[in-house]
């Protein structure tokens, strides 16, 4: 296993573990979107870059990803969904959080203003999420003002909370009419996202939507494509499962 992928496989252990704990929080929609943020966090992002995860209730995965990073003592994970602690979605009161989202469709519309500042922002949105109207008017505003320092990644694992998300096809096509610079990649291979997310720009002043395919529940075999783990949780014997297909104990 490469470095990135062996940081994802300690990433899901600690959602898993995280999960099970609280028993609250969203383990396919983070198992989903964890290589991404491996990529981002990992590899691609500069200290003053700046992050949104629109897609608010996958907090669990990114607040993994800043305790690993040293943003806060790991010690702080154990409050995941306590009174007083990690909230079940982001909060710009935690460290390394740019922005309280939670509430779908308004990340991108933060990500914008970042953008407009100045920022290098990448803002990471769900696929369901994109039925938001208010995704669409901050993507036809974000074209028309150029903004090609912002990235928008959407993970589309084609799952939503009860059903599929095959209706917003054609994705791409959509995107590129609202004036976007569109990529495409395996989300859970790290060659591809790292192409598709790093920082080089056509020069054609175009913001940049990756569509980064995705399998929700990624990692855990009786999870993965299956939307009745968008916010279940484990049991005592598929927590033992789980563990075991992510290398834990």
């Amino acid at each position: 296993m490469t470095k990135l992928e062996q940081k994802a496989r300690y990433i899901r252990q600690q959602v898993l573990e995280l999960i099970v704990s609280a028993k609250k929080g969203h383990i396919g929609s983070s198992f989903s979107c964890v290589d991404i943020l491996v990529a981002l966090y990992y590899n691609i992002m500069k200290l003053d870059d700046k992050f949104i995860l629109s897609k608010g209730h996958a907090s669990v995965a990114l607040y993994a990803i800043l305790a690993d990073l040293g943003y806060f003592p790991m010690s702080e994970l154990e409050t995941f969904y306590q009174d007083g602690g990690l909230e079940g979605h982001p909060n710009i009161k935690t460290s390394g959080i740019d922005a309280t989202t939670g509430s779908l469709g308004h990340g991108l519309g933060i990500g914008v203003g970042l953008a407009l500042s100045g920022k290098n922002v990448y803002v990471l949105l769900g696929d369901g999420e994109c039925y938001e109207g208010a995704v669409w008017e901050a993507a036809m505003f974000a074209s028309y003002n150029k903004l090609n320092n912002l990235t928008a990644i959407i993970d589309y694992n084609k799952l939503s909370t009860l059903d599929s998300t095959e209706s917003l096809e054609p994705l791409a096509l959509k995107w590129r009419a609202f004036g976007w610079e569109v990529r495409e990649a395996d989300g859970h291979n790290f060659d591809e996202l790292k192409y598709s997310l790093n920082t080089f720009r056509p020069g054609n002043g175009k913001p940049i939507l990756v569509i980064a395919h995705t399998i929700k529940g990624k990692g855990v075999s009786f999870m993965e494509n299956n939307y009745k783990w968008h916010n279940r949780i484990p049991d005592e014997e598929e927590s033992k499962l789980a563990r075991g297909e992510l290398g834990g104990y």
